[in-house]
């Protein structure tokens, strides 16, 4: 669990990490029982809090498996699991009391209703779509008071909130069971008719700019934002260390400043560029 060492070393609060089944990033070199153990305890050791991913849908024969599974890290102390699918929060809710049940984004939460209703499901903690405006974020804030955790850096899918089914369409493999096949990543042709409209240069169509808010950060705070996430599984150490540190700086800089004093270096954005680019970077839907 390199990248995890590297995120708290880094300063992170707290590190989300799949496990060896039911994430969504099954093809990633997801953690064993042992190593999620070590992890766990790792986590604990240096003031952090580690979050599982449970965050796949699931097929009815599979919840009968999910209590084995997450009983060795309940046991251990695991703080929490980020949760997709409604039959397994529920499950989780009632064989694992205490643990915290956060919504994932793949919940597609677009509003303050669908936030009350996870509220009264268990979850003391929700990722909004992130489609999701920073004025709906505040009122999802002011009207649950639940904590809300949005990404603030790393990769966009092209569909709504990671509900895509093109990839199950295309590329044979469901997103939404942890087998994304980056169909949006591929080169397309656009035609109307007969007639292309893009340039032997403009096929990758599809596929998005990564999310850097680094400009934006107070806005975010301000809009009541708890926690900030950063897409890091399946990047190198490097990567993680590097993202967290300057995202560590910046909101360091937010609480002891203010917005008045909030001043974003550029080397740092070159820095977050260096680190990965896949041409340029997007404030995202936050506006």
């Amino acid at each position: 669990f390199a990248s995890l060492k590297a995120a708290v070393a880094a300063g992170a609060d707290a590190v989300y990490m799949g496990g060896a089944r039911f994430g969504a990033r099954a093809y990633a070199q997801n953690a064993d029982q042992d190593e999620m153990i070590a992890a766990i305890e790792y986590a604990h050791l240096h003031g952090c809090r580690l979050y599982m991913t449970v965050n796949t849908l699931f097929k009815e024969n599979e919840l009968g498996e999910l209590y084995e599974y997450l009983l060795p890290y309940y046991k251990a102390g695991l703080d929490g699991v980020i949760v997709q699918d409604l039959g397994a929060l529920s499950f989780i809710r009632e064989h694992f009391p205490g643990i915290e049940l956060h919504a994932s984004t793949q919940m597609t939460i677009t509003s303050v209703y669908g936030a009350k209703e996870l509220k009264r499901l268990g979850c003391c903690r929700v990722v909004p779509a992130r489609e999701v405006s920073l004025e709906e974020i505040r009122r999802i804030y002011d009207e649950t008071g639940m904590d809300i955790e949005t990404f603030v850096h790393g990769a966009l899918c092209y569909c709504y909130s990671g509900q895509c089914l093109m990839s199950s369409l295309i590329g044979g493999r469901s997103g939404n069971r942890g087998r994304c096949a980056q169909t949006c990543r591929l080169p397309f042709s656009v035609r109307r008719g007969k007639e292309l409209l893009n340039g032997k240069n403009e096929k990758y169509v599809l596929s998005l700019k990564d999310l850097c808010s680094l400009d934006i950060l107070p806005d975010i705070l301000e809009a009541g934002v708890f926690s900030l996430k950063i897409e890091g599984r399946m990047k190198s150490p490097r990567y993680t260390a590097g993202v967290v540190s300057i995202y560590r700086k910046y909101v360091d800089q937010y609480m002891k400043y203010g917005r008045k004093g909030y001043q974003v270096d550029p080397a740092d954005r070159k820095t977050l560029l260096d680190l990965f680019d896949r041409g340029g970077q997007t404030e995202g839907y936050y506006r």
